[in-house]
């Protein structure tokens, strides 16, 4: 197949559309198929030398985090683009290339599939100027007008299905494809090489995060919850591995609480070493509710560390109770709880994080999803009917 994916989000922006795209990528192109990716320039280079990644012009946006907003307008890619032929056209965004990737799917006359991956109301504080309620509301039900007019909705949870269905999307037209782990760049983690950069002994039980330091990550939250933890554990650290507009106040709720020298900022973390800071945890603590999957939670199991998470949207379906990790409701006493029974309990996990790394083995590589969305491109393909 011939494949073509717009984006408004690709590397080197280091976010989980990003990741998610470039996995597909790799894998799709492995099994033969052709894939163009059409994504937003970053920086000062417009192109890359890969094959087949097309860059459309782009502006720092005004925005509490480092993004490129695409500028969906270029006459040099439609020459590009007419010139191409597509079997298929993946939207990753209902907005902007997402509009571009509907206008060439009709003029190539072929279907379009779009994948549903934020919950696009809890990013409304981005925009400063609207107020979030107007903002949130319009996010989704543009997106559900936009999925509307799809062949296809790829959702990575099955609970996305019932959001989606609510915020308008009346079609049954709906497939679960989660993004998966790269297994080549995820294999043979160094968590020592961590614990050695910041001179942490193995007698420490090491917390930690890596996730973007914003309003729609339940940060502060977390950060409280640590907080407290800490208190109660002079033998335990955090890392936290990120950055974003919130974390003075993180760094504020740590001194306040007096447990400022247990607590790490790593900062903005490369892609390459993600896996080795994974590695340097024992326990990995997310409390994000606004996740249609959370790519760092595959991640983290493939690494074959527990979690304690909230039980809510895509990270809910990743937990199984007990099994890889403690899921809990959005309270700080229950996330407390949990986080105290794996401080406590090396063999639970050790256990758990065993059975994390079965799972993400069985069902989240990047393999076994390309397979999922292969099979989905065949389908829309096969169903699809071309206008007479």
């Amino acid at each position: 197949m011939n494949i073509a994916i717009f984006t408004n989000n690709y590397l080197p922006n280091p976010y989980g559309v990003s990741t998610s795209v470039e996995g597909f990528r790799y894998a799709l192109t492995e099994m033969g198929h052709v894939v163009y990716i059409f994504a937003p320039q970053w920086g000062n280079k417009e192109n890359s030398n890969e094959e087949n990644i097309y860059r459309y012009p782009s502006i720092k946006a005004p925005a509490k985090i480092d993004f490129s907003m695409v500028i969906p307008y270029s006459s040099k890619m439609d020459k590009i683009i007419e010139n191409l032929d597509f079997d298929i056209v993946h939207a990753q965004h209902p907005n902007l290339l997402g509009t571009v990737a509907s206008k060439w799917a009709m003029k190539k006359n072929v279907p379009l599939v779009f994948t549903w991956h934020s919950l696009y109301d809890r990013y409304s504080h981005y925009i400063s100027f609207v107020p979030e309620k107007l903002s949130g509301r319009w996010a989704m039900k543009n997106a559900a007008g936009f999925a509307m007019d799809c062949d296809e909705v790829i959702v990575p949870t099955v609970s996305i299905i019932k959001i989606i269905k609510d915020a308008g999307v009346e079609h049954n037209r709906i497939s679960i494809v989660p993004s998966g782990v790269d297994e080549k760049l995820f294999a043979f983690p160094n968590g020592k090489s961590i614990k050695q950069k910041y001179k942490i002994t193995d007698d420490k039980i090491v917390l930690g995060t890596v996730s973007r330091l914003t309003e729609e990550k339940n940060v502060l939250f977390l950060a409280e919850i640590i907080a407290e933890v800490l208190q109660k554990n002079k033998n335990t650290i955090f890392i936290c591995g990120g950055e974003g507009d919130l974390s003075d106040e993180m760094k504020e709720i740590f001194q306040n609480k007096k447990v400022d020298g247990q607590v790490i900022f790593a900062g903005k973390i490369v892609r390459e070493d993600v896996k080795n800071y994974l590695d340097a945890f024992d326990v990995f603590v997310y409390a994000s509710t606004s996740e249609t999957q959370g790519t760092i939670v595959t991640e983290n199991m493939y690494i074959g560390k527990p979690i304690v998470a909230i039980n809510k949207n895509g990270v809910g379906d990743l937990i199984e109770n007990n099994i890889n990790g403690l899921s809990t409701k959005e309270n700080k006493k229950d996330f407390i709880i949990a986080v105290q029974e794996l401080i406590d309990d090396k063999d639970k996990r050790l256990k758990m994080g065993i059975a994390a790394k079965k799972i993400a083995q069985k069902k989240y590589t990047i393999n076994a999803c390309a397979l999922q969305l292969e099979s989905v491109y065949k389908k829309v393909i096969d169903n699809f009917e071309k206008p007479v």
